[in-house]
């Protein structure tokens, strides 16, 4: 293993090709990541699927996924999230049917996918089923229900995530705040 370079550079590295969407420039720095013998990182592999993800390169994204011997929890969100942003809702649920257990960033995710890419009754599906399982919502979680509730003008089910907000305390969170005031304007 090349120690002149280390996971944290590469992990600059390919953190700033997926900011940028740099893919022809992730994709070299794939290539010294292979060289130097870091393609068994977890880490580093973790933060390939997301250079990747956020590039629009699912095959390769789903190609350095399959190498990870084993994936941990992170691994798993960061698939789903990349088949997420692009659109790609079925894919994400394939892996997210997969995963060998879920946290609240991979059914938000899940959620978030199926809100951006107007499945709105499947986001509140899985909102539902993610409560059922003992999952409990967080702030981002509310923000991508917020925004399915004022996609559909569905103000009660707006008012029911209002008053779940409150009970934990979020209402006082700015971005919080902001997403209420929009799904009462267009609900």
């Amino acid at each position: 293993m090349d120690t002149t370079v280390n996971s944290s550079v590469y992990a600059a590295l390919l953190r700033s090709c997926g900011t940028v969407k740099a893919l022809w420039d992730g994709r070299r720095v794939h290539a010294h990541i292979i060289r130097a013998g870091y393609d068994r990182d977890r880490f580093v592999n973790n933060l390939l699927v997301q250079m990747y993800g956020k590039c629009g390169c699912l095959e390769d994204a789903r190609w350095v996924f399959d190498k990870i011997r084993q994936p941990n929890q992170f691994s798993w969100n960061i698939m789903i999230r990349a088949y997420a942003q692009n659109g790609f809702v079925e894919e994400a649920k394939w892996v997210f049917d997969r995963m060998p257990q879920r946290d609240v960033v991979s059914w938000t995710a899940m959620i978030s996918a199926h809100a951006r890419n107007g499945y709105g009754k499947e986001a509140f599906r899985f909102f539902g089923q993610m409560q059922l399982e003992g999952v409990e919502p967080d702030k981002v979680t509310f923000l991508s229900i917020l925004d399915v509730c004022a996609s559909l003008g569905d103000l009660a089910q707006g008012r029911t995530s209002h008053a779940s907000i409150i009970h934990r305390g979020f209402e006082l969170d700015d971005v919080v705040g902001t997403a209420l005031v929009n799904m009462y304007g267009k609900c």
